[in-house]
């Protein structure tokens, strides 16, 4: 796409963002100003004071030579050129040189609308809109339309008749948050109170069960974990009577059987008969097995983060997801990705391979007691370049394991020493507590790393961690202090990395990319990872081996030991009951639907993860 033209194109309309984090007039020179050859020439295309809060450009006037994104010394301007076509479609703007909106998503009833791209890229503007808390301006900010106008500039769509019966008050929408740790500050008193008081269709005993929240009726909000919480959420959500459900990012804390779990109440809330021509469904989700296993349909939204923001035509659920993995829209005839993401079958190595190869490493047969959890750990073995991801539902102990490995945690059983190995290890929880910018945080922690070309090429420029480095570490969003954190555990010199969920927090497009920086470096230098992660993409991409845990969550459970990535992948599925399959086209894992053809088919074969799709058998 095109940033730095001298004429504009017939073709082609342009936009000018300024990032307001980032513009800080009071402490530069004002270069934008200065050098921009149209204000050289009298006219004010671009308008800034020292005192100014940010600067302020004519994108009219603008002729798109790029010179003020070279000059700003805080990287704060974009000058983009889009479509020109999309200037008839913009259903939104939040002001000048501010993030703009084209087109929006169209719900249909009875049906699941999945929402699928990277963060900042106006998914939770999308969902406003439809949930009637944010008036579509059209893009003018300061000439607001009427509803009257809205309704013409939709007229033909299926979007009128959606905001006609929005504005006549037929459709109710209710939403289930992003964060649900917020919920903990805002509201207090026992989950039960809180059920109770919102169970208007009467399924609230049959969620509690399925959600599994019965034993957490007589706790406090405030004692909940984060995947407790999000279960709460999903059932608080589930039980009220409303026409249309938003629901943001349902799976973040949950294991894969739990993750699942929510994608079948997800999909309950249009199951529910003749009604179900009133009732809408939009789902924003990151995990992408599970968007393609609870959507019916899916759009795909594309552009420059912050930027500005464009949603696709709806496509059909295997279309859609192929299409953002591909990031190429044929229908748009437009590219939004330079490379496409492909899922490599993992080579698995048979027996005699397996015994021949070295060990470097191993750790004994070991016990853990937690009050009333016990672990039991089988004995393991492990090489370098080598991926070890642990398969397990949550409170099984998987964490438990990792920082047993690190020595955070000693075995139970006197006598018993896990080797000494130099560790690098990256929780699950991460609370920023340095006072200061991610650059002085890198500098200080990492120091030989950070200014290795090597270590700048594979991890940091991949990671995209130029924009942050002027940023103070304690304002950083969640997404944004993972990718700082993964840094900080690649960089640190260690024979064995231990991250614990490196996807938490990320958009599908960074945690793809995040696996594949983690498998690249690992493999690069030599060096064995442990992994917890519950994106089972993700997993999948990364693991050689797989440990996996069987037991009572919470209660005893076993880590045994390291197996080969089929039969550790399909003894873990049998165990929750789900089969997979790999889409022809990207190699992709897909879920098949419960009781399908497909899943019949591999549980009567004991296939419950295949290399190949079924859909031709």
């Amino acid at each position: 796409m095109a940033r730095s033209k001298t004429v504009k194109d017939e073709g082609t309309t342009r936009i000018a963002f300024v990032n307001p984090d980032r513009c800080r007039p009071k402490k530069c020179q004002l270069e934008c100003k200065v050098y921009c050859p149209v204000n050289r020439m009298g006219k004010r295309c671009i308008e800034v004071k020292s005192t100014s809060k940010n600067t302020r450009i004519s994108e009219s006037l603008c002729n798109g030579c790029g010179i003020c994104i070279k000059k700003c010394p805080f990287k704060a301007i974009d000058i983009i050129n889009l479509p020109k076509a999309l200037d008839s479609v913009t259903a939104h703007r939040y002001g000048p040189n501010a993030f703009k909106l084209h087109r929006l998503p169209i719900p249909r009833p009875g049906q699941v609308l999945g929402l699928v791209g990277i963060n900042g890229i106006g998914k939770t503007t999308a969902l406003n809109i439809l949930a009637g808390t944010v008036k579509p301006n059209l893009g003018r900010f300061t000439d607001q339309p009427g509803w009257d106008e809205i309704l013409r500039f939709y007229r033909g769509s299926e979007l009128q008749n959606y905001f006609q019966a929005l504005l006549n008050g037929e459709v109710t929408a209710i939403r289930k948050i992003q964060y649900v740790d917020s919920v903990q500050a805002a509201v207090k008193g026992k989950v039960a109170k809180h059920l109770a008081k919102k169970n208007q269709n009467g399924r609230m005993e049959e969620l509690i069960d399925s959600l599994e929240l019965r034993h957490l009726l007589d706790r406090k909000l405030s004692q909940l974990s984060g995947g407790e919480l999000q279960r709460f959420m999903l059932c608080f959500v589930a039980i009220q009577e409303a026409s249309v459900f938003m629901i943001d990012e349902p799976s973040s804390y949950l294991d894969v059987k739990q993750r699942l779990v929510a994608g079948r109440v997800i999909r309950s809330l249009v199951e529910r008969g003749e009604s179900d021509k009133d009732r809408y469904c939009i789902c924003v989700e990151h995990d992408l097995a599970i968007l393609d296993y609870l959507s019916d349909y899916v759009c795909c939204l594309y552009g420059v983060p912050g930027a500005y923001g464009v949603v696709s035509a709806p496509f059909s659920v295997r279309e859609g997801i192929n299409i953002f993995l591909a990031g190429v829209i044929p229908t748009e005839n437009m590219r939004f990705r330079e490379h496409a993401i492909s899922f490599k079958i993992s080579e698995v190595e048979d027996e005699e391979t397996d015994k021949r190869k070295m060990r470097r490493y191993s750790y004994p047969a070991m016990s853990c007691k937690r009050g009333d959890f016990t672990l039991h750990v089988e004995s393991g073995e492990f090489t370098d370049s080598e991926i070890v991801v642990l398969l397990g539902e949550n409170g099984v102990g998987k964490t438990t394991f990792i920082k047993m490995l690190a020595g955070a945690i000693k075995p139970t059983e006197e006598g018993v020493k896990v080797p000494e190995m130099s560790i690098s290890y990256k929780p699950q929880a991460i609370s920023p507590s340095f006072d200061g910018t991610v650059e002085m945080l890198l500098r200080t922690k990492l120091r030989t790393a950070y200014v290795h070309p090597q270590f700048q090429q594979d991890v940091m420029k991949p990671l995209n961690m130029e924009p942050l480095m002027d940023r103070i570490v304690k304002n950083l969003s969640g997404g944004e202090i993972q990718r700082v954190a993964i840094a900080l555990a690649l960089g640190k010199p260690a024979d064995v990395y231990l991250l614990d969920e490196p996807s938490a927090y990320l958009d599908a497009e960074q945690r793809l990319v995040t696996a594949k920086i983690i498998k690249r470096y690992l493999m690069n230098t030599k060096k064995t990872g442990f992994i917890v992660e519950h994106d089972f993409l993700m997993a999948i991409y990364l693991a050689d081996r797989v440990v996996v845990y069987s037991g009572q969550p919470g209660i005893e459970c076993t880590a045994h030991r390291p197996v080969g990535f089929l039969d550790g992948v399909n003894h873990f599925l049998q165990s929750i009951d789900v089969t997979f399959r790999r889409d022809p086209e990207n190699f992709r894992p897909r879920i098949n639907k419960h009781l399908s053809v497909k899943d019949r088919l591999q549980k009567q074969r004991g296939a419950f993860f295949t290399d190949f799709d079924l859909q031709d058998e």
